[in-house]
């Protein structure tokens, strides 16, 4: 039974890992390193529950979920203020892919409060509900309506006019 399990972990994790992946480097606002090390935490907690996935309902929100928290938790370290010194990228940018915009998006978005950026990862990365996300953060609807906004209105204060002179191409 334990082996059937581990297989079916091991497909979930392989499926999941890029996804997770992707949220992981907006929160960590493209800090490539630190979306490593939550995927991994996420994978990690992850396994010590699935024994018990019946229970979740879905496994794929719940990682989701999982590595919002991970993050989260991060923050609140007194190390996670600290920032590796400024290196090229570990990937070439892919062709046609404007990495101007991305970087400023990046940028802005790393100057936002971690909670804002969770609601804004969630909300409209992940396209999840205002109630997914809720939950996945432990707080009301209704704060999750007013962080929304608040930190659509920060994030658009952040980039100020440097949007439009980006995407006026």
């Amino acid at each position: 039974m334990r082996k059937v399990q581990t297989q079916a972990y091991l497909e979930f994790a392989r499926a999941r890992a890029g996804p997770l992946y992707r949220s992981a480097c907006l929160l960590a606002s493209g800090d490539t390193h630190l979306a490593e090390d939550l995927v991994q935490e996420t994978l990690g907690r992850m396994y010590l529950v699935w024994g018990r996935t019946a229970k979740l309902g879905n496994p794929a929100a719940y990682a989701q979920t999982v590595l919002v928290r991970a993050f989260l938790t991060h923050q609140r370290r007194r190390s996670s203020g600290e920032r590796p010194i400024a290196e090229p990228p570990d990937l070439p940018a892919a062709p046609g892919s404007d990495t101007t915009l991305r970087v400023t998006l990046l940028e802005a978005l790393a100057r936002l409060a971690p909670k804002d950026r969770a609601v804004l990862v969630l909300r409209y990365w992940e396209d999840r509900s205002i109630e997914e996300t809720a939950a996945a953060l432990e707080a009301s609807p209704g704060a999750i309506r007013t962080r929304s906004v608040r930190a659509l209105g920060r994030l658009r204060d952040e980039l100020g006019g440097e949007l439009s002179d980006l995407t006026a191409r």
